[in-house]
């Protein structure tokens, strides 16, 4: 008996030493325990901000999930990486699964009338290396890299000037900041929570390493020639590249950080274990401990998915990848869902009306040419062949989920007329056909249209080869030219390409209080315009000025945008910026309303069945928070 009292007294007092000896780490990411333990890393609650961003998963259906596991993804190039940055989502404030406005890496911020904000970090908040984080991070952005001439030539981003001027930049202490403009900035909180965000901070303390600033001539020369870059300014640029997320030594705040230096074909990302979020039980995020990252040839990421090599994919997926996914459900452990794209079109035809062929420039000018393209596109076959009917025939606008939708936005110049589209090019002159029964641009040229395309699935050149078969009808050819990404671009950016091919409008869902600047002429990046955007974007300092009045009409109201008092003046500008965009067809849609195959592995929890798949609002996965997603062994 006593031998008995013995053995169990020995085991409490063994089980309350092994208690005592692990209290530190109770509640403790179970993959950081041994780092704890070894003094490598500090417990829990030293490592979360003193108040820790906590998301309530019971109130979108999800559920407490477990630590530990590898997401693996595809990736079609090396530079997809920065497509965590976008998942993660991170940002000072971010839009929740209702595209609301919340402070997120933020504890609060106050406005006032769009002039003033005042941001209050979280006491405690670190970097993913421990250091803390705090408003030297944005003193040193404001002071050292935007106002500095070598590292920012042009000065701060548009999303930080109003009327040309920047704001007046006032740190009140370690932990608040504040932003003042003359006039409302509407642009701001936005740009902040963008699926590419506005960065206006950078860990100083790691930074500093690399700056003029910091450091003397020498040490700094010999960084510049180790690193091989031409100057400092280069080598800090490089460094500092929070969204690419190509530097493994850069401190970030997302949930998970990049360890491998490109090139490579596969990278991983571990924990933060710094992170500033926890579920509502005090568990820190993420639950998932690495993401894999492995780079394949875009054109076999869907058979690979088809294979079962990823646990979450919907980049370079498109619709007409759903029955050959749907074949391999079973067979490989996994589930496709269709979730909602909110692009204003499925893909769109975008007329270069800043191309250098001064010829077609003064075609592609005139919107009796861009009309009958429209007209002689039959939508309703491309419906019937290309998504079984199931999608929407669409101009390239809003859709009926905003509440500035109205019919004739999507409906006008989209029905498919023949008659119509040969009229409006006779009543310009382009009356006259060569042998084949082409019609003649004004110096005797064949109107022969090749359109640029990244070449990235089969359903952009299905949709093509529908619509060449019907601009034949009215004296038009079309050929296509693929080509990567990054040439496809340069070529419409440059004025070398006549017309290109790209998705449609990104946000296809506004409301009165967003920017309409997709409607007029803002950033390089649009396709239609790409020389006025330039011009807008640099503030006249580089692009083209627009010369067509109904382009200098989209950009005052764009501008009046900015500067309007109240939700129902910017309400008027939005109308009438889409009524003009919408007669003139500045871009040419087909449909909307096409699902996006969600391909999910069935040990994957908390991935919504239905969703909202958009770059902006909504950062993709971002704002599902992909954090919160575990994996159920």
């Amino acid at each position: 008996m006593k031998t008995t009292i013995q053995l169990v007294s020995a085991f409490v007092v063994a089980a309350v030493l092994y208690i005592q000896s692990n209290c530190v780490v109770a509640g403790e990411v179970p993959s950081l325990v041994a780092d704890v333990e070894a003094g490598k890393l500090p417990p829990k609650e030293q490592r979360l901000p003193e108040t820790p961003r906590v998301i309530d998963l019971s109130a979108t259906n999800r559920e407490i999930g477990r630590h530990g596991g590898d997401l693996n993804l595809l990736m079609g190039k090396v530079r997809d990486i920065r497509q965590m940055v976008v998942y993660g989502y991170a940002r000072l404030v971010g839009f929740d699964q209702n595209l609301k406005l919340v402070p997120d890496v933020l504890e609060s911020y106050e406005v006032e009338g769009e002039r003033s904000f005042t941001f209050h970090l979280r006491p405690g908040h670190k970097w993913s290396d421990g250091h803390p984080f705090t408003t030297e991070d944005f003193r040193y952005y404001w002071e050292d890299v935007v106002n500095n001439k070598d590292l920012s030539p042009f000065g701060p981003s548009k999303a930080l000037l109003v009327d040309g001027q920047p704001p007046v930049v006032n740190i009140i202490d370690e932990y608040t900041i504040q932003y003042t403009w003359p006039a409302p900035n509407p642009y701001f909180l936005t740009a902040l929570a963008g699926a590419r965000p506005l960065f206006i901070y950078e860990p100083a303390h790691y930074m500093k390493q690399f700056h003029a600033n910091y450091l003397s001539e020498e040490e700094l020369a010999a960084k510049v020639k180790k690193a091989g870059t031409r100057n400092w300014a280069g080598l800090h640029v490089r460094m500092a590249r929070m969204y690419k997320a190509t530097n493994p030594g850069l401190p970030t705040l997302q949930p998970w950080y990049n360890t491998v230096e490109p090139p490579s074909d596969r990278f991983l990302f571990e924990r933060n274990p710094y992170f500033h979020r926890v579920d509502e039980e005090g568990n820190q995020l993420p639950y998932i401990d690495r993401v894999i990252v492995n780079i394949a040839s875009s054109s076999l990421v869907a058979a690979k998915t088809g294979a079962g090599d990823t646990d979450l994919q919907a980049r370079y997926l498109s619709f007409a990848d759903y029955t050959f996914l749907k074949e391999g459900e079973e067979r490989n452990d996994y589930t496709v869902r269709l979730w909602r794209r909110a692009t204003g079109s499925r893909l769109a035809l975008y007329p270069n009306l800043n191309t250098n062929d001064e010829v077609w420039r003064e075609v592609l000018q005139d919107a009796r040419f861009r009309r009958a393209l429209s007209l002689a596109i039959d939508r309703q076959e491309i419906n019937q062949v290309i998504y079984y009917g199931l999608v929407t025939v669409s101009n390239n606008t809003i859709l009926s989920g905003s509440p500035l939708f109205k019919p004739e936005y999507q409906n006008k110049w989209t029905e498919f007329d023949i008659d119509k589209a040969n009229a409006l090019l006779d009543e310009m002159g382009l009356s006259e056909r060569n042998s084949k029964g082409l019609r003649l641009l004004p110096d005797g040229r064949p109107i022969e249209i090749i359109i640029q395309s990244a070449g990235e699935s089969t359903e952009e050149s299905d949709i093509l080869e529908l619509i060449h078969d019907t601009w034949v009808k009215i004296g038009v050819k079309l050929y296509t030219r693929p080509s990567q990404r990054e040439v496809f671009r340069n070529r419409v950016f440059s004025g070398e390409s006549i017309m290109a091919v790209w998705s449609g409008i990104e946000n296809g869902i506004p409301t009165a209080e967003m920017s309409p600047g997709e409607l007029a002429p803002s950033i390089q990046q649009q396709l239609q315009w790409p020389k006025w955007g330039k011009f807008y974007e640099t503030s006249g300092q580089s692009g083209e000025e627009p010369t067509m009045t109904s382009v200098l009409q989209l950009a005052r109201l764009n501008d009046q945008w900015v500067h309007a008092d109240s939700n129902s003046e910017r309400e008027k500008i939005w109308h009438e910026m889409l009524n003009i965009h919408t007669d003139e067809m500045f871009t040419i849609g087909t449909v909307c309303g096409v699902p996006q195959p969600i391909v999910v592995s069935n040990r994957l929890r908390n991935v919504p069945q239905e969703g909202l798949y958009n770059w902006e609002p909504g950062a993709y996965f971002g704002i599902y928070q992909p954090d919160t997603f575990w994996f159920d062994e």
